[in-house]
């Protein structure tokens, strides 16, 4: 088996997908990337949770993804989300991204109707002989009630265009590491415990909270990819309550709120989510206050 390729190191931002009058407003997505490139991001996710995939409409999605290509120009990587819980959706989603000109994929579990372990295997197994791009995984279990068991993972990452795994369940990110080989990547998809897993072995994050703090998320990383672990232990600590207060309601609430905060004029997100609660709102306002964004 070759090398697998590593699509990056470091912080990649799961940006946001911004609306206005309810379509995507691609003036202001040119605005967020350049905002990420010009703060150090070192790869660009489009269209994954934090984008709200799940509203957009396949044309709609492949769109996003097409511009984030053409203006990120070749600067950082761009991957793109295509999962779906439906397998032969989830090939034809890939498929599309990338002839849009997607780097890598970031490729969902099933969720709703889940499946075995037998049919995680088979669901990755087709969509990664279906395109030629590197696919990472991505276990949520919170979002989709659903876990990839390490040894599956041991399994899909013997295919040699599955490259990597964003991963959410801390307690299986050492067995991971034991049972898949060296150049299986492991991403943070928990952006309070980026410093823990990459003391385990992951090399970075693919992270929302770095819609706002770009730079710091980029620093963190780097500096445990360096050696200085004191350095990146210090600035996880210092974003941790401002993390905390970005997930007090369903993500991506609370981070479009604190990009309107600051002035970015993102929107809202698309129903069903609505905005923030009063409350919770003041508690992101404090913790914005204290990190001095505002």
């Amino acid at each position: 088996m070759m090398s697998k390729p590593v699509l990056f190191t470091g912080s990649a931002v799961a940006i946001i997908t911004p609306f206005k009058n309810d379509t995507l407003d691609f003036d202001k997505l040119e605005e967020l990337i350049e905002f990420q490139i010009t703060n150090g991001s070192d790869a660009i996710v489009i269209c994954g949770t934090t984008g709200e995939v799940s509203t957009l409409p396949d044309q709609e999605h492949v769109a996003a993804v097409k511009f984030a290509v053409e203006k990120v120009g070749h600067r950082v990587p761009v991957i793109a989300g295509a999962g779906s819980n439906h397998t032969q959706h989830g090939i034809e989603l890939s498929q599309a991204v990338e002839a849009a000109g997607a780097d890598g994929i970031l490729s969902v579990t099933p969720y709703y109707n889940k499946t075995t372990q037998k049919g995680l295997y088979e669901h990755y197994r087709l969509i990664a002989g279906s395109v030629k791009i590197p696919i990472i995984i991505y276990n949520v279990p919170g979002r989709t009630s659903l876990n990839i068991n390490p040894e599956t993972i041991r399994d899909l990452s013997l295919i040699d265009n599955i490259v990597a795994i964003k991963e959410c369940n801390f307690s299986q990110v050492g067995d991971i590491v034991n049972l898949c080989e060296k150049d299986f990547t492991i991403y943070s998809g928990d952006d309070g415990i980026v410093v823990p897993m990459m003391s385990l072995g992951a090399q970075g994050v693919i992270s929302t909270t770095a819609n706002l703090i770009p730079r710091d998320f980029h620093e963190m990383t780097a500096s445990y990819l360096a050696g200085n672990v004191e350095g990146a232990r210090k600035i996880q600590l210092r974003a941790l309550n401002l993390i905390k207060a970005l997930f007090i309601e369903v993500s991506p609430i609370p981070i479009k709120a604190a990009l309107n905060l600051i002035g970015m004029n993102v929107g809202i997100c698309r129903l069903p989510l609505v905005e923030m609660s009063e409350n919770n709102l003041a508690i992101l306002k404090q913790a914005m206050v204290d990190y001095r964004l505002i």
